[in-house]
């Protein structure tokens, strides 16, 4: 008997499904549902893949530019760092460690002046074509070349943004202002040296091109009057997943006074933001779904008055109430799979077309990208599936619950 009536759940469950000339507007709620439900779910597939995408490439550009992992030290520079660069590389997951120099300075071109940041760096450790965004042209930076007067002018590599600030171009002289340490120089003007652009770097993050310029670890050492002295050490690693067990063994491999800074925690705030922001998102467009699963059940609740009398015929051949719930949630999630298939190809669809012809465009400064990115992850498109599968069952389980409680008698005598 349980077998039969299962049969029999499936069976009636899609015939209620089906639309009668006297039930049109039924259908019609129904019809509506499912547009709810593929609307909500094609929004959140969208929505989320853009949200994932653009963690991903944010990510990407971000470890493309900065180091995994920074070795500082606590009250100053660092010292013998060719030393401890050496030691570090023996860290197992290390792929690379060379010296840094972090300074702030003013750039000035014929035409523009700007703030930078500048980054001593020693070309040749720094060159690495595996990463996307370090094939620039940094080693011409240990190159100097001589301007039209025959000086020799050290190179300068600058991001797209600052070049197009200072309205300057490759080959063209600039002028480098920076402050040397108080205790070093008390009273004189900050130091002020000709550089050469020799190479324009686009990463694609407004904030990085806007900001960043790099010149060889001599120049930076000799303008800030560092001596054989560095900011730290940039480390990176063979694998960005094993971060956390790097950052930890460097440490306890150094101990005090040196500090350790990777770049998940240069940059809690910024993908903590981004994760409070996926989050409210996934939240509010699921109120989409909710609206058509209250259309869910009130298609339920009409067609359980309008199918009173079958009802009735059910219970009196034997029938079980648990039959009959289950006869209208058959009914209610036919409606959600069905939306929820047609809102995850619609989603799909639309990632795809974004992924393929990228006509949105953003503001870079506000955004750090300047297209709008697309990924899709498999996780997020189960968890979208099934919230909305399960909110539409929610609702059918009020409309099933008043079907099995019918009386069927009354439902003979008055259906």
């Amino acid at each position: 008997m349980p077998k039969l009536f299962q049969r029999y759940e499936f069976f009636i469950g899609a015939r209620y499904l089906r639309s009668r000339q006297k039930t049109a507007f039924v259908s019609l709620i129904t019809f509506l549902s499912v547009i709810g439900v593929a609307v909500g779910v094609m929004t959140l597939v969208v929505v989320i893949a853009v949200m994932t995408g653009y963690e991903h490439s944010l990510v990407s550009r971000i470890l493309g530019v900065e180091s995994h992992v920074l070795v500082l030290r606590y009250g100053g520079a660092v010292a013998d760092h060719q030393m401890l660069a050496d030691h570090l590389r023996q860290v197992p997951g290390v792929k690379s460690a060379g010296p840094f120099i972090y300074s702030q300075a003013m750039l000035r071109s014929k035409t523009g002046i700007s703030g930078a940041i500048i980054r001593g760096i020693d070309p040749e450790r720094e060159v690495d074509a595996e990463v996307p965004f370090r094939q620039w042209p940094l080693e011409r930076l240990g190159s100097a070349a001589p301007d039209e007067n025959g000086t020799v002018v050290p190179g300068i590599v600058i991001g797209k943004e600052l070049a197009r600030e200072l309205k300057t171009k490759e080959g063209d002289l600039i002028f480098l202002t920076i402050a040397r340490a108080p205790e070093k120089r008390a009273g004189i003007m900050p130091y002020i040296d000709r550089f050469k652009v020799v190479g324009i770097f686009d990463t694609g993050m407004h904030e990085f091109d806007a900001s960043m310029a790099y010149i060889s670890l001599a120049e930076a050492q000799r303008l800030t009057e560092m001596g054989n002295l560095v900011t730290g050490i940039e480390i990176r690693l063979n694998d960005v997943g094993d971060t956390d067990q790097v950052s930890e063994e460097i440490l306890r491999s150094l101990g005090f006074p040196y500090r350790v800074r990777n770049w998940k925690q240069l940059n809690a705030n910024l993908f903590s933001m981004l994760m409070l922001q996926k989050t409210v998102l996934f939240i509010i467009l699921t109120l989409i779904i909710l609206v058509a699963a209250f259309n869910i059940a009130s298609a339920l609740i009409m067609t359980v008055s309008e199918k009173v009398r079958d009802i009735a015929i059910l219970r009196a051949m034997g029938a079980r109430g648990k039959h009959i719930r289950t006869v209208f949630v058959i009914k209610g999630m036919a409606i959600g799979m069905i939306g929820t298939s047609i809102g995850l190809m619609l989603g799909f669809l639309l990632c795809g077309i974004l992924e393929t012809y990228p006509f949105i465009k953003i503001p870079g400064d506000v955004y750090f990208l300047s297209t709008l990115p697309v990924k899709i992850e498999w996780l997020d498109v189960g968890i979208i599936a099934s919230a909305a599968l399960f909110t539409c069952f929610i609702s059918t389980l009020y409309p099933a619950w008043h079907a099995s409680r019918m009386n069927p008698v009354d439902g003979i005598r008055y259906g």
